[in-house]
């Protein structure tokens, strides 16, 4: 069998990093094989190891590009936004709708992978690279609170974090019900109202 050339090996990397971004993002890490990720990307499982040396540094990997792509959804709605308030708000109404609780595969990083990583070892990189998602999503977040006080701002967006991640997490895990929309509703209006206080 001819060599791949550098360029088609690094697009079949780059299919790879897609596809289990989304994948372990739906599926969780122990979902999905590497024989499954392989399948999806339409490569062979024999390929896998020619381009990451492990199915623990792809999970970071992926971690971190799903992180990439909330971050830079985050950005673009904070950029476009004509006032800070306004800009926080947009936020909290789009991630905490009905859409974004049912695209668990292209959505934040934060809810969908949370209980996985939280049962990885600390010497698993993707804790780190979790970690450091976080902490971009938090900048996000603080840079759009009301105040001027730098501990505060961190505390409001740490706050706000947990709030919205932990409110995808349960409308998730019961979805298909009333409860989950009450929990989506609840939990918008809730934070809303808070930014409308400030």
């Amino acid at each position: 069998m001819p060599r791949v050339s550098k360029a088609e090996a690094e697009k079949n990397r780059e299919i790879i990093e897609q596809v289990s971004s989304r994948l372990f993002r739906e599926q969780g890490f122990h979902g999905i094989s590497v024989a499954d990720l392989m399948g999806a990307a339409g490569l062979t499982h024999g390929g896998f190891y020619g381009h990451f040396e492990s199915k623990d540094a792809l999970a970071a990997i992926a971690c971190t590009r799903a992180f990439e792509e909330s971050s830079a959804r985050w950005r673009k709605r904070v950029d476009e936004a004509p006032d800070k308030a306004t800009a926080l708000t947009g936020l909290i109404e789009a991630y905490l709708s009905a859409r974004n609780r049912n695209a668990a595969g292209t959505g934040c990083a934060a809810p969908a992978l949370a209980i996985d990583v939280a049962r990885e070892s600390d010497d698993k990189p993707v804790r780190a690279a979790y970690q450091t998602g976080i902490e971009s999503l938090l900048a996000i977040l603080e840079g759009i609170q009301p105040g001027d006080d730098a501990d505060d701002r961190r505390a409001g967006a740490i706050a706000q974090m947990a709030t919205l991640v932990g409110a995808i997490v349960l409308a998730r895990a019961t979805q298909g019900t009333a409860l989950s929309n009450e929990v989506l509703a609840a939990t918008k209006s809730s934070l809303l109202a808070h930014v409308a206080e400030k």
